[in-house]
């Protein structure tokens, strides 16, 4: 079995937030740092050198049932480029709200978006606290 390469880490979320770049960039990773963290009342973790995450979960492959690991229920990485967010798409009550967002790419497994002007805050929130509200464990149907 493969292992998982992004995992929490002890890293302090607050000083990789400070060192992000751009400055704009980083104004948007720390916005969203208050966002999440009001949504969900949790402190975030580092996954991995640049991924803030909330709560998690254990995953189960679709494609192979005996792939399992640990993911954050929602997150966001503060990149150069964009702005990446995880888990808003994962639930279906996310995935139906999700146009409402605003301006928004999508990839595998997140949305980006360039500017934190880019998308609405309340739809934003309202998609974390679905992607928060995850259940913690994988279905046991799954086995």
């Amino acid at each position: 079995m493969a292992t998982q390469k992004t995992l929490p880490t002890d890293a302090d979320v607050h000083e990789f937030l400070d060192a992000v770049t751009p400055a704009k960039r980083r104004l948007d990773g720390l916005k969203l740092e208050s966002i999440f963290t009001a949504v969900t009342g949790v402190e975030p973790v580092m996954w991995g050198p640049s991924m803030v995450g909330y709560g998690q979960y254990q995953f189960i492959s679709p494609a192979n049932p005996r792939t399992r690991g640990f993911w954050p229920k929602t997150g966001f990485s503060p990149r150069k480029a964009q702005l990446s967010l995880y888990g808003l798409k994962d639930q279906p009550e996310g995935a139906r709200l999700l146009p409402s967002l605003g301006t928004f790419t999508e990839g595998a497994g997140c949305v980006y978006v360039r500017k934190l002007e880019d998308i609405d805050e309340a739809v934003l929130a309202r998609l974390v606290a679905i992607a928060f509200a995850r259940p913690d464990d994988p279905d046991p149907s799954a086995d």
